[in-house]
C-alpha cells in the first residue's frame, strides 16, 4: 500500500463535560476529506486515544469510518501496552474497513523494552493482523525511542509496511531509508499514482453497482428491457483503474517543523499534528517538494516551522485545538488533566496562526 502525502492525526472533540462530541468529529472529518491530504489517522496521540475507554475508541473508529471520504487512506491508531489488546483493536478496525493500523511502541515497562521485546511484540502483531501495520515511535510522549536497527529489522516483515517517526531525528530517518532499500513491494495506485486501497475499491464498485441498477431501471421503464452486457460495461467503466507501483518500507515524518528536511532525507510523507489546524499549509510543503521545487518547499516550510514546533512540542493538544477553532474546525476542550489555555496562551496561538489560514 502506498503511504505518501500528508496525514492529519485528528483530534477527538468533547462536550464541556468531557463526553465525546461525535457531531463535531463528523464536521471535522468532512472538512479534512475536502482538503488535499492523502488520508486520515484516527486515534493517534493527538486524538487523546489513551484518555478514551475501549468502547469510546471503538465508537470513534466507527463514526470516522462512516464519514471520511473513500478516496482517503484510513489509518487507525490501535497500539496498546500488550500485543493481545493491540490485536483486538486492530481486528476491530479491520472489520470496519480501515486500511492500516498505526501501532505505537509499548513503553510503560521501559527497562524491559529491549530490542528482543520490541521485535517479538511487532512480529506477533504483524503475523496475526489482517491489515498492514505501521510502527509508531513517539519518544516525546512515551519516553522510548524505537531504535533504528529494530525498525530496519522489522522492515522485512511482509505485513509491516512503514513507520511514523516522530522523534524529528533527520539522520535516523535517512539511515532507516537507506538501510531498507532492499525491501521492494508492489502496491496498486491510480493512473496518477495516488494510493488505492481495498476500501476504495469496494466503495467504487458499490457506486458502480448502484449506478448500473439505476440505469437498468430507466432502461426497463423506457424500453421494456435491459442489456446485461451494457450493465456490466457501465460498472467496469466506473471502477477504479489501477496500475502497479514499486514501494519499499515507507518512513513518514512526524515533525512539521522538519517536514522538508524529512522528505529530503527519504520520507514518503508525514503524519503531522500541525495538519489538524493547517492541513493545506502542510500539504503545500509536500507538494512543492514533490514537484522538485526545493526553494518553494523551503519557503513554505519556513511559514509553518515556528508555529508547528511551538504548538506541538511546547503547548500541546489544547493549543492545537484552539488553533483548529481559529481555522474553522472544532477544537474545543481536552480531557483533564489537560487544562484549558490561559488568555495569554490563547493570544500566543493567535499570533502564531495569524498568517496560517486553512
Amino acid at each position: 500500500m502506498l503511504l505518501a502525502g500528508i496525514f492529519p492525526p485528528v483530534t477527538t472533540p468533547y462536550y464541556p463535560d468531557g463526553q465525546v462530541y461525535f457531531k463535531k468529529l463528523e464536521h471535522n472529518l468532512e472538512r479534512y476529506s475536502k482538503t488535499p491530504v492523502a488520508g486520515i489517522v484516527v486515534l493517534g496521540s493527538t486524538g487523546e486515544a489513551i484518555m478514551l475507554s475501549d468502547q469510546e475508541q471503538r465508537d470513534v473508529l466507527k463514526v470516522a469510518r462512516d464519514v471520511v471520504y473513500p478516496n482517503k487512506v484510513l489509518i487507525a491508531g490501535t497500539g496498546s501496552e500488550s500485543a493481545i489488546e493491540t490485536l483486538r483493536l486492530t481486528e476491530y478496525a479491520a472489520e470496519l474497513g480501515y486500511d492500516v493500523a498505526l501501532v505505537r511502541t509499548p513503553h510503560y515497562y521501559k527497562k524491559q523494552m529491549q530490542p528482543a521485546n520490541m521485535l517479538a511484540f511487532y512480529r506477533t502483531v504483524g503475523d496475526r493482523a489482517s491489515i498492514p501495520i505501521m510502527l509508531y515511535s513517539v519518544p516525546s510522549l512515551t519516553g522510548y525511542d524505537l531504535p533504528a536497527e529494530v525498525a530496519i529489522e522489522l522492515a522485512d516483515h511482509p505485513n509491516i509496511i512503514g513507520l511514523k517517526e516522530s522523534g524529528g531525528d533527520i539522520e535516523k530517518i535517512k539511515r532507516m531509508v537507506e538501510r531498507t532499500r532492499h525491501v521492494k513491494r508492489e502496491a496498486p495506485v491510480t493512473q496518477i499514482f495516488e494510493a488505492v486501497t481495498q476500501r476504495m475499491i469496494k466503495a467504487a464498485n458499490k457506486e458502480a453497482s448502484e449506478k448500473s441498477r439505476s440505469r437498468e431501471l430507466v432502461s426497463i421503464s423506457e424500453q421494456g428491457g435491459v442489456s446485461l452486457s451494457s450493465s456490466v460495461a457501465t460498472a467496469a467503466e466506473l471502477s477504479i483503474k489501477t496500475r502497479q507501483k514499486q514501494v519499499g518500507f515507507q518512513v513518514l515524518a512526524g515533525a512539521a517543523n522538519k517536514l522538508h528536511a524529512s522528505l529530503s532525507a527519504g520520507a514518503t510523507g508525514a503524519v503531522l499534528a500541525f495538519a489538524d489546524p493547517a492541513p493545506t499549509a502542510c500539504y503545500e510543503v509536500y507538494a512543492a517538494w514533490k514537484e522538485g521545487d526545493d526553494a518553494l518547499a523551503q519557503l513554505k516550510q519556513e511559514r509553518i516551522a515556528v508555529a508547528g514546533e511551538r504548538l506541538v512540542s511546547h503547548m500541546g493538544i489544547p493549543a492545537l485545538k484552539y488553533a483548529m477553532d481559529l481555522n474553522g474546525y472544532f477544537g474545543g476542550p481536552s480531557r483533564l488533566p489537560l487544562l484549558p489555555l490561559t488568555a495569554e496562551e490563547k493570544a500566543d496561538v493567535e499570533r502564531l496562526m495569524a498568517d496560517i489560514r486553512n
